[in-house]
């Protein structure tokens, strides 16, 4: 079978990096800890190669299809057969489950937890202590402990990251990031199969929002250049019906993609990060008698509610401790600084100097907020939530209201305290432009010179170590090096709860916030939207494959807790564009109502029923 032909290709998938041996030699006659190391990956079926780099020792790990379905059998993963039904993966059934698309069998997430699997269960199995070595010191590796993370512990392994796969990475670059004639087409199928479900979830998304944009971009450029005279107030209130209605369909549409998505990709029943552990704890019970079981868990259910009570008790006032952590600091430090940056835009008369104003702040606030968020990274650690798909999710909440704080409070400003639209159209116009551009310049650029820098570095310490020999001169970054050096794909708050997609959702609901909340006061914005999002998907894609590591594969079906802040977004452009076409239209302050206010109440009522 081609598929079969396909799982024997050998491909190494993960790295792992130890010191160079001429750095640290020991003993000769004692075990070296690397070399134990290797034997032990060997010992369970992988396939090792060693690769010597300017810098580090490379071990490449790559496993044949046998290996990787003994491991998802312990591992009782849920795959579906060509009958209907998701049973426990048996090696010996191999025929029974369905392949994916690919003709593969296992999914990259699937292979990345088997070799988790493997390597991070390899024990000391004896009875006694057995000492290797490592740069002149003993470490003791006692009976039952597992060998990598000893290892990692006492520094000898210094990371275990996943490797991109060569081939694969090439025809996704011709086919997806180099591919800008298609536009918003992407391969999602073959995304999926490489990075996993959340970052295929994640373009998805982006490429039908972008899709979706093209209508109010359509309708935002006709009201720009077309002019309406005295039909301006009529035009507006129904270009404002017309995006409240696109909003709410299009993510009607979406959850609908998204559970096609999923049944395409067989993914019914997510094996949590849990399982794993919740295996060894059934395999650890298992040695019990039936009884012996029915007796303890008799003996301690009143003990496990009494916990579990206090437990929710206790998470509840930290998230409540946290959430009002956040909010002070947002009110008493946020705030004033961007109010003091609105009255300054407002009160300076200069152009130039307005445009100079917003640069500074934009690149200062940078750093407060990531600050800001690094902080909220902490306080949720303090949570003790239940997993990491709740400790994930209250970040997002904590993170997005700081920038929601910074995004719009001053906007608000002038759009609500001076009423000034002209002022607003040309914060709305350098928020976009500038904004946009500094995202794209630094998620693109910073990236690739960090990588840039590490290579040379890599180089000139190789050269210094070398001085007058001949040896090793001309010698190349082998290509495991390379992916070594290059930055992870890490969301900037921290990499412990999130990866790089955070940055890249959060990118997108503030755009989505911006061009919908002031819709009425400068429809153009969607346009701006629409084109910037274009060259987004290219560029995340290109910054993926050529510019980060391979990302390690999480399994998040859906895109969680943005999807909430969408629709809050959505409640939020309600409320401001009801009270923009109020100022619009109550031009002279009185605030009177008439049948033009009443009419405007109507459509807000409305459009929330709706």
């Amino acid at each position: 079978m081609s598929g079969n032909e396909r799982e024997e290709e050998i491909v190494f998938e993960i790295g792992v990096v130890v010191p160079k041996k001429g750095e640290n030699q020991g003993d000769e006659s004692s075990l070296d800890c690397v070399d134990v190391l290797v034997d032990e990956f060997k010992k369970r079926g992988l396939i090792v190669e060693r690769v010597l780099g300017l810098q580090n020792e490379f071990i490449k790990l790559a496993a044949p299809l046998e290996i990787l379905g003994k491991a998802a059998s312990e591992l009782q993963f849920r795959k579906q057969t060509h009958i209907g039904m998701d049973l426990p993966f048996e090696w010996d059934e191999i025929e029974a489950f369905v392949r994916q698309p690919d003709g593969s069998l296992f999914t990259w997430c699937e292979r990345f937890r088997c070799y988790n699997h493997i390597i991070y269960w390899i024990v000391n199995t004896g009875n006694s202590v057995v000492e290797l070595k490592y740069d002149c010191r003993e470490i003791n590796w006692v009976p039952g402990e597992p060998l990598l993370r000893k290892l990692e512990s006492e520094g000898v392994v210094r990371e275990v990251f996943p490797l991109h796969d060569e081939n694969k990475r090439k025809k996704l670059l011709r086919s997806w990031a180099l591919n800008w004639w298609d536009f918003t087409t992407q391969p999602i199928d073959e995304i999926y199969l490489y990075y996993g479900v959340k970052i295929a979830i994640y373009f998805a998304f982006l490429g039908k929002y972008t899709r979706w944009m093209l209508f109010p971009a359509t309708l935002g450029l006709t009201m720009q250049l077309v002019d309406f005279g005295s039909m301006q107030l009529l035009v507006l209130p129904f270009f404002f019906i017309c995006l409240i209605s696109w909003a709410v369909l299009f993510f009607q549409f979406w959850k609908r993609k998204n559970s096609a998505l999923l049944a395409r990709w067989q993914i019914n029943n997510l094996a949590g990060a849990e399982s794993e552990y919740k295996f060894f704890q059934m395999e650890q019970s298992s040695l019990q008698s039936p009884a012996e079981l029915m007796k303890k868990r008799g003996a301690d259910k009143m003990k496990e509610k009494a916990f579990f009570q206090r437990e929710e008790w206790f998470r509840w006032l930290m998230r409540f401790r946290n959430d009002a952590i956040i909010i002070l600091s947002i009110i008493c430090l946020q705030l004033p600084f961007e109010l003091a940056y609105a009255h300054l835009y407002e009160v300076i008369g200069s152009d130039f100097l307005k445009f100079c104003l917003t640069a500074v702040y934009l690149l200062a606030i940078q750093y407060f907020t990531r600050m800001g968020g690094k902080i909220s990274v902490k306080l949720v650690k303090c949570e003790n939530n239940e997993n990491v798909e709740y400790r994930a999710r209250s970040l997002v909440y904590k993170v997005f209201g700081l920038y929601f704080m910074q995004s719009y409070i001053g906007i608000f400003y002038h759009a609500l305290l001076h009423r000034n639209l002209m002022t607003l159209r040309q914060v709305l116009i350098q928020r976009l432009i500038m904004y946009e551009v500094l995202e794209n310049l630094m998620e693109n650029s910073v990236p690739y010179l960090t990588y840039s820098f590490k290579k040379f570095r890599a180089i000139r310490n190789k050269r210094k170590r070398e001085q007058g020999s001949s040896t090793g001169k001309g010698q190349t970054i082998p290509r495991v090096e390379k992916e070594y050096l290059k930055p992870a794909y890490a969301a900037s708050i921290g990499h412990e709860l999130e990866d790089g997609l955070f940055d890249d959702f959060l990118e997108l609901v503030l755009q989505f916030g911006m061009i919908m909340m002031f819709a009425c006061a400068f429809p153009l914005a969607f346009a701006f939207a629409t084109l910037n999002n274009l060259t987004e998907i290219r560029t995340d894609a290109l910054k993926l494959l050529a510019m980060m590591r391979r990302p390690t594969p999480r399994a998040d079906a859906t895109i969680g807790a943005w999807l909430n802040i969408f629709q809050f977004l959505i409640v939020m452009s309600i409320c401001t564009n009801s009270i923009l076409l109020v100022c619009l239209y109550d031009q002279d302050g009185k605030w009177k109502i008439s049948p033009g206010l009443a009419a405007i109440l109507i459509m807000e009522h409305c459009a929330f029923v709706h």
